[in-house]
């Protein structure tokens, strides 16, 4: 899923420095260090509770650290995309006019083409409270891109869409990085998709754990402890299973990459909701 985009090392989009939160007493993030360059996909990862959601509000500026530091690039334009969106069903809106809302200056044809970017364009017209988890998540991530973001970034982005359009959706992801040139910070819990998804994984547990490549963090001591149950290649309803890069993996590890013929089977149980 990765794409063609080049990364520029050149001046970060933002950087955290030995950044750290404390409320009354309890230490709910400490001694995180991270830095994220323009064109770059960034997962963050960890158990529940592990302050994933927190360490967001934080590089956002939306909640002040009691230690350490964040750097912004000077007029960073950012995209967000929330985890959940309180919908009063009560008070019908259209997509176009959500999109609009709130975001002065945006015009729309630059709506229309924030839709028809993530292949939701049909939806214009149709009343936010009647979409589905799949159509909802397109719709808060093309609000996300609609100003062409420098960096966008998405809490749980794959929340409510089930198992079969999950993998679309890091697929969209990672074409807005491409198209925008833009750098990625997105949280997940989606471990077998993410970390395919992905340039660089950064797994906390109130302080990081392990970084690096998906596939160096997948081999890491603190990563298994901490998934040690979950970290079963992605299968299907099949006699073989799926590496985190993809390629079919059979029942002795054997890696066959390249094709296989058949149909894939989407019978998964729900994800269940993450608390963070």
């Amino acid at each position: 899923m990765r794409g063609d985009f080049t990364l520029t090392h050149s001046e970060p989009l933002i950087t955290a420095d030995n950044l750290g939160l404390e409320i009354a007493g309890r230490q709910l993030l400490q001694n995180i260090t991270l830095e994220l360059q323009q064109g770059e996909i960034v997962t963050v990862i960890g158990p529940n509770g592990a302050g994933k959601t927190t360490l967001l509000r934080l590089l956002l500026g939306l909640t002040r650290p009691t230690s350490g530091s964040v750097w912004r690039r000077t007029d960073l334009r950012i995209g967000y995309m929330p985890q959940r969106l309180q919908i009063d069903a009560s008070m019908p809106m259209s997509i176009k006019r959500f999109l609009l809302l709130g975001q002065p200056g945006l015009s729309t044809d630059a709506a229309q083409a924030a839709l028809q970017r993530v292949g939701a364009s049909q939806l214009s017209d149709a009343n936010l409270a009647e979409l589905s988890g799949g159509e909802m998540q397109r719709v808060l991530l093309a609000r996300a891109a609609s100003r062409k973001p420098q960096l966008l970034v998405l809490d749980e982005p794959t929340q409510g869409v089930d198992v079969g359009g999950q993998s679309e959706v890091y697929q969209l992801i990672a074409a807005l990085r491409d198209e925008l040139g833009c750098g990625v910070l997105l949280v997940s819990h989606d471990l077998h998709l993410v970390m395919a998804a992905t340039d660089k994984v950064l797994c906390i547990n109130q302080h990081i754990c392990c970084e690096g490549h998906p596939e160096q963090v997948s081999r890491d001591p603190a990563y298994l402890e901490l998934f040690g149950d979950k970290v079963a290649p992605y299968t299907h309803q099949h006699n073989h299973a799926h590496s985190l890069s993809g390629d079919v993996v059979d029942e002795h590890g054997c890696n066959h990459s390249g094709h296989h013929s058949h149909n894939h089977s989407n019978n998964h149980p729900d994800k269940q909701d993450e608390r963070k």
